[in-house]
């Protein structure tokens, strides 16, 4: 029995309290409750310690160990804290108690403090200068200082002039040991993995493009369906161009998806090299097509979180075929949830070619973009888009027929290129 109750946790008595300041407001701060080690009643041994209560808005709550029948007697001492420095400081001698009592119930006098005969004083305390502390204002100059590329969840790095920069790149970088980042894996190969070759699968177009060109070219495994495609069989490479051959030719409603490899010096595509200044292909690749009256989103590519930063130019190229020419149709570019364009184009428009690009500035971006056709004349706008590109940023290219009809509108490729701030 008696070792059991050595080892049993001490009583706890709840103190709880509201707290103002003379002027009425409520008391704002932190309460730093200190202890030498104790016996409690119960035998268990309570260490010397201390313990931080927050106050806010003047509420007040507290469990602490009994004091009053301690062994040896012991108390608490109180500092109260509050506007950045020590307020006053008072002492604690708690009861045993099964509801909540106040402050008021466990102060005692300060002339009852152990080892203190005289009372604490509030202080009057005057901030003093950085200049007035001998040697601090040199100290603070020697640590490092936030740099004109600082940004916040990413690594950091040193810059030229001493300052804390962020390291640009995608989340799926590595990052060197000169600040820079890019693929991982040094000088090993690189690969390209799950691509989709660019090009109309409409049972009668043969040629399809991949995004690299394969290194060695027996490194690509080209599946249609999932089936196995076998060069010089189903198809022949000549640098990143695939040539189906007859009867491999893929027909509407197939997949294609192709892995190979790429020359060491070579990145994925989206990928940063180890220079940290060469543009960033984000996105570069055929879209799909429709003929509904709906806007129906062609293409989209979407830039990752915490990629773009201040300083940075991103640009985008895209480009519409249209057969049929019946009616017209109606085609945007949009940078997250702004319009960058919007325009019509006739029934007799074949081809619409598009470019813009979003300058990025702290809490957003100034967007410019152009288009124009055959037919459609060439048309320029500007806009601030206020789009946070912190959590990453889709553009996209919805397109619909400006009514029912069997025409079809294609986005022939798409392309958005990345210009990292320097």
């Amino acid at each position: 029995m008696t070792a059991a109750t050595a080892l049993a946790q001490p009583p706890l008595t709840t103190i709880q309290d509201t707290l103002y300041k003379a002027d009425g407001t409520p008391f704002n701060g932190l309460l730093i409750i200190s202890w030498n080690s104790f016996q409690a009643d119960n035998q268990a041994n309570v260490v010397s310690q201390s313990l931080t209560v927050k106050v806010v808005n003047g509420y007040f709550r507290v469990q602490l160990a009994p004091t009053a029948d301690a062994n040896p007697p012991s108390s608490y001492t109180v500092t109260y804290n509050s506007d950045g420095k020590v307020q006053f400081q008072e002492t604690w001698v708690v009861g045993p108690s099964s509801t909540p009592v106040t402050i008021a119930d466990v102060r005692v006098s300060t002339s009852s403090i152990p080892s203190n005969n005289a009372p604490v004083q509030p202080q009057n305390q005057t901030p003093i200068p950085e200049s007035g502390v001998t040697g601090l204002t040199n100290d603070l100059s020697l640590r490092p200082m936030k740099g004109t590329g600082f940004s916040v969840g990413r690594a950091a790095m040193i810059n030229s002039a001493g300052g804390i920069d962020a390291v640009i790149g995608n989340p799926s970088d590595c990052v060197f040991v000169d600040g820079t980042s890019g693929a991982c894996g040094g000088t090993s190969p690189l690969f390209s993995d799950a691509e989709v070759p660019g090009g109309t699968i409409d049972g009668n177009n043969a040629t399809f493009t991949l995004a690299n060109t394969p290194s060695p070219a027996a490194s690509l495994a080209l599946f249609r369906n999932g089936m196995a495609q076998k060069p010089s069989v189903d198809y022949t490479l000549t640098g990143s161009t695939v040539q189906f051959l007859t009867g491999g030719v893929p027909q509407p409603g197939d997949t294609l998806l192709a892995w190979y490899r790429l020359p060491a010096a070579s990145p994925i595509m989206g990928q940063q090299t180890s220079t940290g200044s060469t543009p960033q292909v984000i996105c570069s690749t055929a879209g799909t097509s429709t003929s509904s009256a709906n806007f129906t989103s062609l293409g989209a590519c979407t830039i990752p979180a915490n990629v773009l930063q201040t300083g940075d130019r991103v640009e985008l190229h895209f480009d519409l075929a249209h057969t049929g020419g019946s009616v017209g149709f109606e085609y945007q570019a949009i940078w997250g949830a702004t319009t960058l364009t919007d325009r019509v184009a006739p029934a007799a428009e074949t081809m619409v070619a598009g470019k813009g690009e979003a300058g990025l500035y702290n809490g957003g971006a100034q967007a410019r973009a152009e288009s124009w056709g055959t037919v459609l004349a060439f048309a320029a706008s500007v806009a601030n888009a206020t789009d946070n590109v912190a959590p990453g940023i889709t553009v996209s290219f919805p397109v619909k027929l400006v009514q029912t009809a069997t025409d079809t509108v294609t986005l022939v490729n798409f392309t958005v290129v990345r210009y990292p701030a320097q």
